[in-house]
């Protein structure tokens, strides 16, 4: 399994890149990371890209249903990149566990999908 994490405009975007399969352990590294961005902005903005991703085991699901629970109303957008019809239908089955607007973008539309993600957001100069 690969996971990255990368933040965009200070933190109020995450870019999650997974491929291979979801793992429990993958969570543990990844929930301290995403709660540290949302006690400092409140709200974030996540791009799940999932091209290359096969799923998650049991415990990573468990992980993944407590994460939307406890974060329900901290996630704004949630733009979800793959390339296989089932990631599509994820994206629109899980619209009813969080308050954030969720869009589906084929991975070829990444560019779009950062652009979705990041209107109304002010770019952070150093």
């Amino acid at each position: 399994m690969s996971v990255t994490f990368n933040e965009e405009y200070d933190g109020k975007i995450i870019v999650i890149h997974v491929s291979g399969k979801l793992l429990k352990e993958d969570y543990e590294r990844l929930i301290p990371k995403f709660e540290q961005l949302i006690r400092k902005h409140g709200k974030i903005r996540i791009l799940f890209d999932m091209t290359d991703f096969q799923g998650w085991d049991a415990g990573a699901v468990w992980e993944d249903v407590k994460l939307g629970i406890e974060h329900f109303s901290d996630i704004e957008r949630i733009a979800m990149v793959g390339e296989e019809h089932w990631e599509q239908d994820m994206a629109t089955f899980c619209k009813p566990f969080t308050r954030a607007k969720v869009r589906y973008f084929e991975h070829t539309d990444v560019t779009k999908a950062h652009r979705w993600l990041a209107a109304g957001l002010t770019p952070v100069t150093h």
